[in-house]
């Protein structure tokens, strides 16, 4: 089976043009070209700030930039006939696409209402600070500039649990509606985490799951689509998405490849929600992007043995997507824990090419990121795909057994010309490691796929070789024959 790799094709601070499903349409050949096997697409429904928003405040789900509502026709990308030229586009070149749904709470609604709320503490949300009183929540979502066209679906009070905002009395604070509980089966970071922001979302409401379960499908039928990012899953009943997703995977009658955000350094919060969720999804797998983080920042005093520990591609491969940046990790965001740029290559080296784990690659690491001066990775980044794409295959050998350089070999297959290779990495000093790639590979002669060493290795009989490496750096070795393929 050929690897997989996923494109996350958007970074916060894009411009706010319409323009990106353009882009992405533009870009289809390229990035198939490339080596890319899958798309990730930013949320397409209108948000509450309409051509500002980022996607993850949404105000109505069925609008994918069709309707004037928020101050604008299209979204911060496009509109509707963008996104499903941009979609379809995707799709005939070969690559997958898959959609970000954001189900945890909804924002920007057309009226106030008037509901009894406790109101409970932020950092513990099983604490009452106060008892029930009547306040004026943002509620009802009548979405006026669709009406009823795909769904005549009223969201009012009765469809969510809770809000952040007394608009009676200006006043900022977690409110639980009367007669509402938080979902119990979420995380239990501030004591219980299913609120997050605007309007939550309550899935215990009969209605609510249905309505949801209509616009799925409505949503996979329009689009046409191969797969979903679901967005915050550790603030939703742990079970939900279990539900959901064998729902459009029946109606569909394919597989329907998911991944969900469960933020979460704790490698346990990962292994608790794969097993409450029956294992319906992928999980990101966060610690090891904290790990990665960390030792861009350990100035070369990281243990780089020790970077897959508690990490979800080592304990449960099959689940993991393993990711070095993304949206919310930029500079700027609640959650930035930027990779520095000079490890950028080490750390794509160490999810690109090796067994486990689909990898995906960050839009802001491929093309820059203009707004804060982030240069794109450069050739390399796009040589680490393509070597993902033809080389990374065979057995894999590891060699994770210094502090400060680490390596590894694919012994190659016969179903990929070419392939086979020896990484070798460190975050600092220089130096060397005898590696052994496999006996097949004896007497071909290797070179640094990335043009940071000059050397041309001949392997010995045993199909071993001492790769080099330089100080902060990493060397990809590959066979002659294998460059050719590229």
């Amino acid at each position: 089976m050929d690897n997989q790799t996923m494109l996350q094709f958007f970074e916060w601070y894009l411009p706010a043009d319409a323009g990106h499903w353009k882009r992405a349409q533009e870009q289809a050949k390229k990035l198939r070209e490339l080596g890319f096997t899958s798309v990730w697409l930013p949320p397409a429904y209108k948000g509450a700030s309409g051509i500002q928003d980022v996607g993850y405040a949404p105000y109505d789900y069925y609008d994918l930039g069709e309707f004037d509502q928020k101050g604008s026709v299209p979204t911060k990308y496009g509109t509707r006939g963008d996104y499903l030229a941009a979609a379809g586009q995707l799709q005939a070149t070969g690559l997958a696409v898959y959609a970000d749904i954001v189900f945890d709470h909804m924002m920007g609604a057309d009226e106030k209402e008037t509901v009894s709320a406790e109101e409970d503490s932020f950092t513990d949300r099983t604490q009452e600070i106060e008892g029930p009183r009547d306040i004026e929540a943002w509620t009802r979502f009548t979405h006026p500039g669709r009406g009823s066209k795909y769904s005549g679906f009223i969201w009012d009070y009765h469809c969510f649990s809770g809000v952040d905002w007394d608009n009676r009395k200006q006043e900022h604070a977690i409110f639980e509606f009367a007669g509402k509980n938080w979902d119990s089966d979420v995380d239990k970071e501030n004591g219980n985490y299913d609120y997050l922001m605007g309007a939550n979302v309550d899935f215990s409401v009969p209605q609510v799951v249905a309505e949801l379960d209509t616009w799925g499908k409505w949503y996979m039928d329009t689009c046409k689509l191969d797969g979903f990012r679901l967005d915050a899953v550790k603030h939703i009943h742990y079970e939900f998405f279990t539900g959901w997703l064998g729902k459009l995977r029946q109606a569909a009658g394919r597989p329907l490849f998911a991944v969900g955000e469960f933020w979460s350094p704790d490698l346990r919060d990962l292994h608790e929600y794969l097993d409450a969720c029956g294992g319906v999804m992928h999980l990101f797998d966060v610690p090891l992007h904290y790990a990665l983080c960390q030792a861009s920042h350990s100035d070369g005093n990281s243990d780089l043995r020790a970077i897959f520990d508690n990490t979800l591609v080592k304990s449960r491969p099959a689940w993991a997507v393993t990711f070095v940046d993304n949206h919310d990790t930029q500079a700027g965001q609640a959650l930035s824990s930027w990779v520095d740029g000079w490890f950028k290559l080490q750390a794509y080296s160490l999810i690109l090419l090796r067994q486990d784990g689909i990898p995906c690659v960050f839009y802001g690491d491929l093309y820059g990121i203009p707004s804060q001066n982030v240069n794109p990775v450069g050739d390399g980044l796009l040589r680490l795909v393509k070597a993902r794409e033809l080389l990374a295959y065979g057995d894999q050998t590891d060699y994770l057994d210094d502090p400060y350089i680490i390596g590894w070999t694919r012994a190659g297959d016969a179903e990929h010309p070419g392939s086979g290779l020896a990484v070798i990495l460190t975050d600092g000093a220089g130096g060397e490691k005898k590696m052994c790639v496999g006996a097949e590979m004896a007497g071909l002669t290797f070179v640094d796929l990335l043009g940071n060493r000059p050397e041309r290795l001949l392997l010995d009989e045993e199909g071993g070789a001492v790769f080099p490496v330089n100080g902060g750096s990493v060397s990809v070795w590959v066979s002659e024959e294998g460059v050719k393929n590229l």
